[in-house]
């Protein structure tokens, strides 16, 4: 298959929609003439007007330092249920009366750059809040695609090299979208409008790609679309075998680009070479890498030299943006074949204005405080001075075995003051439990110093021997 024919598919796939009348369009409604202005302007002087800070600042802190109540602190340190009620017990509120909370510094969440609590992202949510609300409700088909949307497509399309950009309610709802409107392209081009196996579209899955992903190439498959070929994770070889041993004309090969639980990266120059070898159709899911890796935090495939390798970039801002939402990076027809049918892009609701503003803001920030992307992985290789561990990303996966030893540490670590979690079963197969710890360019080195002394305590640093994801042998 030629390496252009996927254009030619998608080219053909969205004429048929529009020969029925059922290609959809994005009609991005104005908030205020005065409001189109600004927004022009801000797109030619690459957001010159929002602050930046050349450092750390006192509220970076907030991105890392939180608090929970008493009660929320005692139910966890014994593992014991809870859906989050207990904040408004008596006991609770007595505590909190007092001021007395339990101050925990975070090792888990997915804010890399610390961006969440920034100033100037955070007043552009305020402003476009005080100026419209929450602007209008509706899906972005309908009436809840705005100006402060396109703004914020054409911020990230630039950002990842790509012709266009669709943003999506969550960064789930882009994966599911995306490997719903790949498998469409069969049965619009369906001789008789339900693909025979030939016909259908071949995808081929890494086995430790988000749910997000496989469950959006399971609707495809149910709806009679896709065949499904899962390959061992980033396994090249086997990947090759699968692709060679296939007769379907039309191939996909979806992955993360960082991978979310073991912290390592697709093999993104091999995955560039197959895909000029086999001419399929390459989609990423760059979630944990867009604003991370990269010189001007344009992702995996920045960092890896491969952006024109990349099909349709798919991502998130709810990680290091520190903001809401998510994104199809890609070409304008396939962005037309998406909106048209993504089910999960067509029946949500649009992400507020106030979020959209956001965003848009982080994107410029994110950009133009490149010291950001610097700490991070300043913190990366402390952590591996420090612990001896070999780690390749600010993800760290360190694999204790069972539940117990999990949730053992886990809990150590809580008195000790650290938020880390216990990852168990379904997210990670049976025996393969883990403290799963992120870093953040709002760590300090002191911030990893007294988490590697914490997990000393209850991790045997002394006998790991692995690699990435690290095997670690349990004190407690």
């Amino acid at each position: 298959m030629e390496d252009n024919s996927w254009d030619k598919c998608v080219e053909e796939a969205v004429n048929v929609l529009e020969s029925r009348q059922i290609l959809r369009s994005l009609r991005p409604i104005c908030m205020s003439s005065q409001n189109e202005e600004e927004m022009v302007k801000s797109r030619g002087n690459g957001g010159d007007e929002y602050e930046v800070f050349d450092g750390l600042c006192q509220w970076d802190r907030t991105s890392v330092e939180v608090s929970v109540s008493i009660p929320t602190f005692h139910k966890w340190l014994h593992d014991e249920p809870s859906n989050g009620e207990e904040i408004y017990s008596g006991d609770a509120l007595a505590e909190s009366r007092k001021g007395r909370f339990k101050k925990l510094l975070l090792f888990s969440g997915n804010d890399y750059l610390g961006l969440s609590s920034h100033p100037t992202i955070s007043n552009a949510a305020a402003n476009a809040v005080q100026e419209y609300g929450m602007g209008p409700k509706g899906s972005a088909l309908i009436c809840g695609y705005t100006t402060y949307h396109r703004l914020l497509e054409s911020s990230l399309a630039e950002l990842k090299k790509k012709e266009d950009c669709l943003v999506c309610p969550t960064g789930f709802a882009a994966n599911m979208a995306a490997m719903v409107a790949i498998g469409s392209v069969a049965s619009l081009l369906a001789a008789s409008g339900k693909p025979l196996k030939n016909e259908k579209v071949a995808i081929f899955s890494d086995a430790l790609n988000h749910a997000s992903i496989i469950d959006g190439i399971r609707l495809a498959e149910r709806q009679g679309n896709v065949e499904v070929f899962v390959y061992r994770h980033c396994d090249m070889y086997h990947l090759n075998l699968l692709l060679s041993s296939c007769k379907m004309k039309r191939k996909v090969v979806v992955t993360d680009s960082l991978f979310s639980m073991d912290g390592d990266f697709a093999p993104m120059e091999e995955l560039s070479q197959l895909r000029k070898k086999h001419g399929f159709l390459l989609v990423i899911d760059d979630a944990h890498g867009t604003f991370v890796c990269g010189e001007n935090g344009g992702g995996v495939a920045e960092e890896f030299n491969c952006e024109a390798d990349v099909d349709l970039g798919v991502g998130t801002l709810s990680k290091a943006a520190g903001c809401h939402g998510g994104f199809i990076a890609c070409s304008k027809k396939w962005k037309q074949l998406i909106q048209s049918r993504g089910r999960s892009f067509i029946f949500s609701t649009a992400i507020p204005i106030p979020m959209a503003a956001a965003a848009y803001a982080a994107v410029v920030v994110a950009r133009k405080e490149k010291w950001r992307r610097k700490a991070i992985w300043e913190r990366v290789e402390e952590f591996k001075a420090f612990s001896g561990v070999h780690i390749s990303s600010p993800i760290i996966s360190l694999i204790v075995g069972n539940q117990e030893k999990a949730l053992q540490a886990s809990r150590y670590l809580l008195k000790s003051g650290f938020h880390v979690m216990a990852i168990r079963p379904p997210t990670v197969p049976p025996n393969s439990c883990r403290l799963r710890v992120t870093l953040s360019a709002a760590h300090t080195t002191e911030d990893v110093k007294k988490l590697i002394t914490a997990l000393s305590s209850c991790l045997d640093f002394d006998n790991n021997t692995t690699h990435i994801p690290s095997f670690l042998f349990p004190k407690l």
